[in-house]
C-alpha cells in the first residue's frame, strides 16, 4: 500500500507540475489539512463521550449485569471462555460501542479482550477458537446507531445525516449473520480435522 499510495501522491504532483497548476496541490492540502481538523475533533468528542460511559458503566457495575445477562447467548457463541472470565466484559464493551458506531471508542476494548482470552489460550501461538469468533463478529459488526457515520456526514454538511441508519443496520445485520455462519463452519471442518 505504500507503494500505491506514494505513486499516487507523487504522480498527482508531477500531473500538476507538467500542466503548471501547482497552486492547486497547495490548496487541497491546506483545505484538507483544515477539514482534518475539524473531523478529528468531532471525533474527539464522540470517543471521549463513549469512553465516559464506558468508565460509568464499568465503575457502576453495569457491564457485570450485561454480561451476566447475556451469558448464554456469549456461553453459545465463545464456550471455551470460563464463566465469570474478564474477557467476557470487554467483549461486551466492544460489541456495544460497534453497535453505536463508535468504532474507534471500541478498539480499546477489542484489545483488551483479545489479550484477556490470549490469558486463557492453550496454545499461544495460534488463535484460539474464542480469538476467532471474536475477531469474526467484531469485523462485521451489527451497528443500529451509526454515531460515526452521522457525525461525519453533519460535519461535511449533509442535509439529513442520519438517512443512511436504515441500509446501515440491514447491512451489518447481514454481515454478522454471515459471520457467526461461517464461524460456525470453520470451527465444525476445524475440530473434524483434528479428530481425525
Amino acid at each position: 500500500m505504500n507503494y500505491v499510495f506514494s505513486f499516487f501522491i507523487l504522480g498527482g504532483i508531477l500531473a500538476a507540475a507538467v500542466n503548471g497548476r501547482i497552486d492547486v496541490i497547495t490548496t487541497a492540502a491546506m483545505t484538507s489539512a483544515g477539514s482534518a481538523v475539524e473531523r478529528a475533533i468531532t471525533l474527539i468528542g464522540i470517543v471521549s463521550l463513549w469512553l465516559g460511559i464506558a468508565r460509568v458503566a464499568e465503575k457502576s457495575g453495569l457491564i457485570d449485569t450485561l454480561s451476566w445477562v447475556i451469558a448464554p447467548f456469549f456461553r453459545w457463541l465463545f464456550p471455551s471462555i470460563p464463566k465469570g472470565n474478564p474477557a467476557l466484559g470487554s467483549i461486551l464493551m466492544n460489541l456495544s460501542a460497534n453497535m453505536l458506531g463508535f468504532g474507534n471508542a471500541a478498539t480499546p476494548f477489542g484489545l483488551k479482550a483479545m489479550q484477556e482470552l490470549q490469558k486463557i489460550n492453550k496454545d499461544p501461538d495460534t488463535a484460539s477458537e474464542a480469538m476467532c469468533t471474536f475477531l469474526a463478529i467484531n469485523t462485521s459488526s451489527v451497528t443500529l446507531v451509526p454515531a460515526t457515520l452521522i457525525a461525519l456526514r453533519a460535519s461535511a454538511g449533509s442535509k439529513n445525516p442520519s438517512e443512511v441508519m436504515g441500509a446501515v443496520i440491514l447491512a451489518t445485520t447481514c454481515s454478522t449473520l454471515v459471520a457467526i455462519i461461517g464461524d460456525l463452519v470453520m470451527r465444525t471442518i476445524n475440530r473434524k480435522g483434528k479428530s481425525k
